[in-house]
């Protein structure tokens, strides 16, 4: 029986400033999914890069000398680094200046064109350069500005350009959503979208004139114009299965359902992402005759000191910044932040993190937590035990399996419920060895309190087994490395997770 196809993308961030770990969470959670589907047995395609148009990178190029290309060719790279640096396991990184991503987002157009809903008109909009997108009076604050940019100036835009016909897919897509009653994840971020498009759509401008913003993909048949950046990036989803190829090619294999096996395609995205990803993307699909996507996962914004992460506040906290902070102390320091965005952030919610969270993580749940627990057993184990107990041990690794409760919740998407499983097992285990006291018996004269003692300890060698094993999705060096100690029956070098 063929594998069932699975593909999982992030969105693409514009390369106008450095990754935070806003950023980093969203490609994390997407890199933990991915594992667990492959270990599942399913055929995997995880797609991540870079968004590299638009107005926002014209004008920060500009301000320093330089060209857009030479921009970008410079700024991406902190990105593409971010993927080694987290151990992301994705199997691409797309740019959205490549060719083949250039040649896809034209084809769209042309169909989109083709199909009647793409038309031409002159207009006037209020615009936000932060947001690379026209505004409604319903998404504006009291004074009038951009809620998700009160400090820039909305632009008045008057000007010829190219618009895509919304509006005529709005009962299709409600048929759609009434059809995948859980295509947006979670249930009130798809009740915000229903009611989004329940209320009306506008049609919206898929153009900028070439003699205002030249750093775009070109428009078909038209040299005056260049594509507005959203309707370019979005096709990153299917350029980077090589569209508009549609036979022996990974579009096939992953984005077409067929009767043989089933495809999922799941978009990860932040709460601002919802409307382009749940409504936009999914009516150029239509627009084009293309299968819509399976699933949207929405998460909340990380925050912090109560304050959305900005440049101007000074409360950005960089990934790279928190995985030199850690370097000195563990082997795994990109493991640090990879638990921490999974374990400290809610899966849905807006969540605080500030360089003290971060750090009281640490401290709570792995250097007290795992790496002690890692350390007090395997130093009993070393010396109390010999080739035949860990013999013993590892021939019931077979009989390990993950708890029906761990695999729900990764199932639907809970990452956070996920890895406080795993947390929660560790507690156990630590009252277990409490309650038990192999250190006592295991020293003790007399001979059936020692061979009690023995049998405690091999327990506590499976308990660790079992937790490796559930850990392996979110701190995949982790794991193997409790795995290896126990199998060798060595003490760590050094902790797993030393003092800060």
């Amino acid at each position: 029986m063929d594998k069932n196809n699975f593909y999982i993308t992030t969105t693409l961030p514009y390369v106008n400033a450095s990754p935070h770990i806003g950023f980093a969470m969203e490609i994390i959670r997407a890199d933990v999914v991915a594992r667990y589907k492959r270990y599942l047995g399913y055929n995997v395609f995880f797609n991540t890069g870079t968004d590299e148009h638009g107005q926002k990178l014209f004008e920060a190029s500009k301000s320093e000398n330089i060209s857009c290309q030479e921009y970008v060719d410079r700024n991406f790279l902190s990105f593409l680094n971010l993927v080694q640096a987290l151990n992301i396991s994705s199997d691409t990184f797309i740019r959205t200046t490549e060719d083949r991503h250039v040649k896809a987002a034209q084809e769209i157009w042309k169909r989109c064109e083709t199909n009647g809903y793409i038309y031409k008109k002159n207009y006037e909009m209020r615009y936000c350069v932060g947001c690379e997108s026209e505004k409604q009076n319903s998404e504006l604050d009291e004074n009038g500005r951009c809620q998700e940019h009160p400090n820039r100036e909305l632009e008045i835009r008057e000007e010829e350009n190219y618009f895509f016909s919304f509006s005529k897919l709005q009962e299709k897509l409600l048929e759609f959503y009434k059809e995948n009653p859980s295509f947006v994840i979670p249930d009130f971020r798809f009740n915000e979208i229903k009611n989004f498009v329940k209320k009306g759509l506008q049609d919206f401008s898929i153009s900028r004139l070439k003699s205002k913003m030249e750093w775009g993909i070109p428009v078909p048949e038209d040299k005056e114009h260049v594509m507005y950046v959203w309707f370019d990036a979005l096709t990153n989803y299917i350029s980077t299965l090589d569209w508009p190829k549609e036979t022996d090619s990974n579009f096939e294999k992953f984005w077409i359902q067929d009767k043989n096996n089933k495809r999922e395609v799941v978009q990860y995205c932040g709460k601002d992402n919802l409307r382009y990803q749940a409504a936009t993307w999914q009516a150029i699909l239509m627009a084009a005759n293309i299968p819509n996507s399976t699933n949207i996962i929405i998460d909340g914004f990380i925050i912090s000191g109560g304050q959305k992460m900005s440049k101007s506040l000074g409360n950005v906290i960089s990934p790279y910044d928190v995985i030199k902070t850690y370097k000195p102390v563990t082997d795994f320091p990109e493991e640090v932040l990879r638990f921490v965005l999974t374990h400290e952030v809610a899966n849905f919610e807006d969540s605080d993190i500030t360089e003290d969270t971060i750090k009281n993580a640490y401290i709570t749940f792995l250097q007290n937590g795992i790496g002690n627990q890692v350390s007090r057993i395997m130093k009993l184990s070393n010396g109390y035990l010999g080739n035949e107990d860990i013999e013993e041990v590892l021939g019931k690794v077979s009989e390990i399996s993950f708890a029906k409760e761990y695999e729900d919740f990764l199932n639907s998407f809970k990452l956070n419920e996920a890895i406080h499983f795993v947390t929660n097992l560790q507690k156990k285990l630590d009252e277990y060895i409490q309650e038990t006291a192999p250190f006592k018996l295991l020293k003790s004269e007399i001979e059936t309190e020692r061979e009690n003692g023995k049998k405690i300890l091999k327990n506590c060698l499976k308990e660790l087994l079992v937790i490796s094993y559930h850990l392996n999705f979110f701190m995949p060096k982790t794991s193997e490395k409790i795995f290896e100690l126990v199998k060798n029956n060595q003490m760590p070098g050094k902790p797993l997770f030393g003092r800060i």
